[in-house]
């Protein structure tokens, strides 16, 4: 997440949002511009984007993209995560914001990564509605999923050779499908990554 842009209200910030050519995510008045992602980001999420609306044609719920906002009213934020999962028929009404998602896939990147694990992961669980929060490594054959259970939330992590399931929307898949054509880069030290 980049330096705060300016402060205003939600009200304000929803209808200025509206008319901006680039994305802003919004947290308790501040508001942030979104960066560009890497090659492989979009590959992951293409791939991953591909694989769930195949398995979801037909059923009550849908996903959407990078475009799309996430409404967090407990939390006062508004993000637009790389992916989205609902199967809220009220979301399914709406043009532009959701507020009912049952899975949430954030892409890492390396100047996100721990924002994306800490304090946003921290607004996305005050969604009643989220079962399954999931962040993927563009650059290593990384897939975890945070998944929502009567104790709390419990990390189920999958690697290279690994199925990865998605048990809010009853999917299992290869991680090897999740990283089709992704380029692995080798660590610049030449050694092995951590």
């Amino acid at each position: 997440m980049s330096v705060p842009a300016t402060r205003m209200s939600l009200a304000a910030f929803l209808d200025w949002e509206a008319t901006q050519p680039e994305r802003h995510e919004y947290v308790r008045g501040e508001v942030f511009a979104m960066t560009g992602a890497s090659l492989n980001h979009n590959r992951v999420a293409l791939n991953l984007h591909g694989l769930l609306r195949a398995h979801l044609r037909g059923s009550p719920c849908e996903v959407f993209a990078s475009d799309v906002q996430v409404r967090v009213d407990a939390a006062d934020a508004v993000f637009y995560p790389d992916l989205v999962i609902t199967c809220s028929a009220d979301d399914r009404q709406q043009q532009r914001t959701l507020r009912e998602p049952v899975l949430i896939v954030e892409v890492l990147s390396p100047s996100t990564a721990g924002y994306d694990l800490g304090a946003k992961f921290a607004h996305y669980r005050r969604l009643a509605s989220l079962q399954e929060y999931v962040t993927i490594d563009p650059d290593a054959p990384l897939v975890q999923v945070f998944r929502r259970s009567p104790d709390g939330w419990t990390l189920h992590a999958a690697e290279a050779g690994d199925t990865v399931g998605f048990a809010s929307i009853d999917l299992c898949v290869p991680i090897a499908a999740v990283y089709e054509d992704v380029r692995f880069e080798p660590p610049a030290d030449g050694g092995s990554r951590a």
